[in-house]
């Protein structure tokens, strides 16, 4: 197997604690993301707002699969982590999902958490996708 690590530089280094944002599988050309949160490069989040966070962590998702030579569009499981009950935030992540994935509608499971990799993160999105041809 044959791999490639993908790590924008505008992103927070995931180095220091042995991971990277996104692996692609390059025989298969499945690309693994890591968890995407509201981080800018020095792991600071601007904003509580669940909204917010969720814009920055799609935001951040796109980046990666910009630089994996993905899209929106190859995305074929997302996981989304919510703190607490997913069913409580639904109403206002919902229509952000809409907005983002529109017609592509990948694959979504939603998991409610105690905690995420800091204690102001809200949600977390990881996926899997295809690098497109």
């Amino acid at each position: 197997m044959t791999t490639t690590l993908i790590n924008p530089a505008t992103l927070y280094d995931g180095a220091p604690i042995g991971m990277s944002q996104a692996k692609i599988d390059t025989d298969s050309g499945l690309v693994f993301i890591s968890g995407q949160v509201a981080w800018d490069a020095n792991h600071a989040t601007k904003s509580p707002d669940i909204v917010d966070q969720t814009r920055c962590a799609i935001e951040n998702l796109k980046i990666v699969l910009e630089a994996s030579n993905a899209s929106v569009e190859s995305i074929l499981h997302l996981r989304i982590y919510v703190r607490g009950e997913v069913a409580d935030h639904m109403e206002k992540i919902a229509p952000l999902m809409a907005e983002y994935f529109g017609t592509s509608r990948p694959a979504v499971t939603g998991i409610g958490v105690a905690s995420l990799a800091s204690p102001d993160l809200l949600i977390e999105i990881e996926a899997t996708a295809k690098v497109t041809t």
